[in-house]
């Protein structure tokens, strides 16, 4: 068996670098899950609005239709309208967090498609 020729000084300085370096790269996990966790959240927020918007028209146009007994007009024009409605609110939400991510500094990346499964088909 040969021995082992690195001082106590040398061990020592060599897993305090590993130390950190594994401290430095959980940090940087963490930090990342964080992103993307709010990123879902305002994801959610998106679809949550396009739905909220149309079942809040779907119930308006009811509430119409029954005390003006026009149905099913009320309900048709309260989903259209809802519709209308919550795809200006996702639009005003994309607007926001796109000038949100431009004052931080992240520049927008686009996705490639992936066309090899296409041609598997």
């Amino acid at each position: 068996m040969s021995q082992n020729t690195e001082s106590r000084e040398e061990a020592i300085a060599r897993l305090a670098k590993s130390a950190s370096d594994l401290e430095a790269r959980t940090t940087r996990e963490a930090q990342s899950d964080a992103a993307g966790q709010a990123v879902a959240g305002q994801a959610y927020k998106v679809v949550a609005q396009l739905l909220g918007g149309v079942f809040l028209g779907i119930g308006a146009g009811f509430v119409f239709d029954r005390f003006a007994g026009t149905a099913p007009w009320g309900v048709i024009g309260g989903v259209l309208l809802g519709f209308a409605v919550s795809l200006w609110m996702a639009w005003q939400t994309a607007k926001r967090l796109m000038a949100q991510a431009a004052a931080a500094g992240v520049e927008p990346r686009s996705i490639p498609f992936d066309d090899a499964n296409d041609e598997e088909r």
